[in-house]
């Protein structure tokens, strides 16, 4: 080989082969640069060719339209409700809690957070949600010039609009116009309603830490609203507050010592949404939350109008419901008489077939009561909870502790304070009945009549109360509260009548699940918007369910709720079947039947009125109404009745596809009588029979006519104690760490 040919031969050997040939640092460094002067250049041009807009302020914005089933509309919402102020009106205090809570760098930066945009930008095209990192001025500029449409161009034209915003305004602008632009919950636009809403003040008059609540308020404004917040939400807004006030110290605008004395600043109870007063103003919150929570909107989102809402409420049917409370209750308390003071009432009626709400009684009305007595999930459903535990037994082809398969003919012991049994041992659980009566062997029909709570504490444990609370949430409770502890029997978890209704109307709809909705149809700007349907699956065998069903129409024929309603002159052969109940210290008391077309849960709650001492706490209503004890067959199952029977059908009959319940002969038992803690031996969980036993019929006067309110541990959030020892170390009082009332009536 010539020199030539050995000098090419090296060339070519340091020649790149391949895709080396198009990929060499020197390349690709090349088109970096490339791109990044590409980008610039676009960037340059954007700036160029975007101005700032004009502000929208409210011409952008609409009224959401609220209509009752038959077209009538019922309220208009979308005027803003807003007052703008000057800055200089903020103490500059409570200015520094918004920079504080949400852009530190704010008086230095140049409008922009380039890191938090392109993150945003990021998530917008990934389709990993709501996500950004802005600035506040660019959340003046989202507010003020443009949309809350989660887009790339919003957010390219939010960051070129925030870059000369920030250049054209100074920053108390800027800030001005963002507090008087945001939305802080409650209807509020802007701190000067927001400071009205939550505090009852002018901005002028706000403290440091009212500012720090209203400036946490922005992140979550439904959430953190401590009126309707949950015992998470309220910690979130605790923690969030927080986090603002420390952010205050870090940028030396308040000291550590002023800090560490500052205290939450609890808000004052909500005012009543402008123009919807008395029951209208409970339906359009609950319409309202139900739209939000059906299309995943945001306050902002949904206030920012075009939308019209129609109702499933029937208007008859409203009128008789609220008819009803004020001729069966309300005209028989007396304003100031402390007693009847205490007492709040909630219902709602629901269609079986539909799911479709098509009543709902919220309280003396929104001005007077803020909360939904008839959605609030605080007090405790009592025996209306019993029907589910049925269900759950016969669901689950349960058994008794000697083997006998649970049914409406199925005999227990129902002496008072028996000790519960399972598997053979003594659980640590042993309730009173009402009154402390005992009724010895009763079939189950009966224990449902007289609501007794030893019997059903009983099939609790035989059901197996995993089990119970499963079917609890098949049927349609929130399983968050459905802890499988055996006062549960007892129904010592939290439920409101909106859920309980739609509880029993699973049960009427032969076990297919109803979610009711107040909800009808949705549209934005003539466009139908599609929502879930009210009738789910098949969630409990239709057998079970009519049984269940078959079951309570003895306690209307033969139980606690057949002096309000079987012998009701206005019942006029109406099938019905029901549940009361009446919970420990007489703090609520209910009656949730249906017919076969109409389903009704009315529940009242004892709290605490406005301006004492006890200002919403839960509180006994005994002497309510000149009555001893506020019972379910009381005031509740009148107020149904007296609803029910003038709007459902007379010639409606239920379609039961059973062999038990009110079909079994009922069962009489010996007269019931007040007895002392049994012995440290273990009655029977029942007779393994179902021949009903010899009975003396009891007399009028004997019959409870209430149900027995649970004397329920008196720490329900902990599960009874169960040693797994032998039974005979049960200690001697099978109360012993029980709450002493009078036991749940049911």
């Amino acid at each position: 080989m010539g020199r030539a040919d050995a000098r090419n031969a090296r060339k070519r050997a340091a020649r790149p082969s391949g895709i080396r040939r198009f990929f060499g640092w020197k390349k690709l460094l090349g088109a970096f640069f490339g791109l990044i002067l590409l980008i610039m250049g676009a960037f340059v041009v954007l700036y160029m060719v975007i101005d700032v807009p004009e502000g929208n302020e409210d011409a952008r914005r609409q009224s959401n339209v609220y209509k009752y089933s038959d077209g009538t509309t019922m309220a208009r919402t979308g005027e803003v409700n807003r007052e703008i102020v000057d800055l200089s009106e903020v103490p500059k205090g409570v200015q520094h809690t918004f920079v504080a809570a949400e852009n530190k760098s704010f008086y230095k930066d140049k409008g922009v957070d380039l890191k938090g945009t392109a993150r945003g930008v990021l998530n917008t095209v990934t389709g990993k949600g709501k996500q950004g990192g802005s600035t506040i001025t660019q959340q003046y500029v989202k507010n003020y010039y443009l949309t809350q449409d989660q887009t790339v161009t919003r957010k390219l034209k939010e960051l070129v609009i925030s870059l000369k915003v920030d250049r054209k305004k100074s920053k108390d602008e800027i800030l001005a116009g963002y507090i008087n632009t945001s939305f802080y919950g409650r209807g509020a636009w802007g701190i000067q309603a927001a400071a009205q809403a939550y505090y009852h003040v002018d901005a002028s008059k706000l403290t440091v830490e009212q500012g720090a609540y209203l400036a946490a308020l922005l992140q979550a404004p439904n959430q953190y609203d401590w009126a309707i917040a949950s015992d998470t939400g309220k910690d979130l807004a605790k923690q969030r507050w927080n986090y603002v006030l420390d952010n205050m110290v870090d940028m030396h605008w308040i000291g550590a010592s002023e800090r560490r004395g500052m205290t939450f600043p609890v808000p004052k109870e909500p005012k009543a949404a402008a123009g919807l007063q008395g029951q209208e103003g409970y339906l359009y919150t609950a319409a309202r939350a139900e739209v939000m929570k059906e299309l995943d909107l945001t306050d902002a989102e949904f206030d920012a109008g075009g939308y019209t809402i129609t109702l499933n409420i029937d208007r008859k049917k409203q009128k008789q419901l609220e008819k009803s409370v004020e001729q069966q209750l309300t005209d028989h308390l007396k304003a100031g008489r402390k007693a009847d003071d205490r007492v709040q009432a909630g219902a709602v009626s629901v269609s079986p077939k539909t799911g479709k709400i098509l009543a709902m009684y919220g309280g003396a009305g929104i001005e007077k009561h803020w909360r939904n007595n008839a959605t609030r999930t605080d007090y405790q459903p009592a025996s209306t909870f019993k029907p589910v535990i049925l269900a759950a037994a016969l669901e689950n082809n349960a058994k008794t502790q000697t083997g006998q398969s649970i049914r409406a003919d199925t005999i227990y012991d129902g002496t008072s304070r028996r000790p519960v049994v399972a598997d053979g041992k003594k659980v640590g659980f042993a309730p009173p009945n009402e009154d402390r009566r005992s009724y010895g062997p009763v079939s189950v029909q009966t224990a449902t009549n007289k609501s007794i709570n030893s019997v059903f504490a009983q099939m609790g444990a035989d059901v197996g109360m995993e089990q119970v609370m499963e079917t609890a949430a098949k049927l349609g409770m929130d399983d968050a509260d459905l802890k499988p502890y055996y006062a549960q029997t007892l129904g010592t978890m939290g439920a409101s009548p909106l859920e309980m209704a739609g509880v029993y109307a699973t049960l009427d709809n032969h076990g297919k699940q109803v979610t009711p909705q107040i909800v009808k149809a949705v549209s934005k700007q003539g466009d139908s918007v599609p929502l879930d349907d009210a009738i789910g699956e098949q969630v409990i065998g239709r057998a079970a369910a009519d049984s269940v069903t078959s079951v309570l129409t003895g306690v209307v024929d033969d139980g606690t709720a057949k002096v309000s309603v079987r012998d009701n002159p206005s019942r006029d052969g109406r099938k019905v079947a029901g549940k009361t109940g009446t919970s420990d210290h007489n703090r609520s008391a209910w009656f949730t039947g249906y017919t076969p077309d109409l389903v009704t849960s009315v529940g009242l709650f004892g709290e605490g009125a406005q301006g004492t001492a006890e200002q919403n706490q839960q509180v006994s209503m005994e002497g309510a109404g000149g009555l001893p004890r506020v019972d379910g067959g009381s005031f509740p199952a009148r107020i149904w009745a007296g609803y029910t029977f003038n709007v459902s059908s007379t010639t409606a009959k239920f379609d039961l596809d059973t062999d038990m319940g009110a079909a079994v002969q009922p069962t009489r038992t010996a007269p019931a009588t007040p007895t002392t803690p049994p012995p440290s031996s273990t009655p029977p969980s029942h007779t393994p029979t179902t021949t009903p036993p010899p009975s003396t019929p009891t007399s009028p006067s004997e019959t409870p006519t209430t149900e027995p309110p649970t004397d329920e541990p008196s720490d329900t959030s902990a599960p009874p104690t169960d040693s797994g020892s032998p039974t005979g170390d049960f200690p001697e009082n099978p109360m012993e760490g029980l709450d002493h009332g009078r036991g749940d009536e049911g």
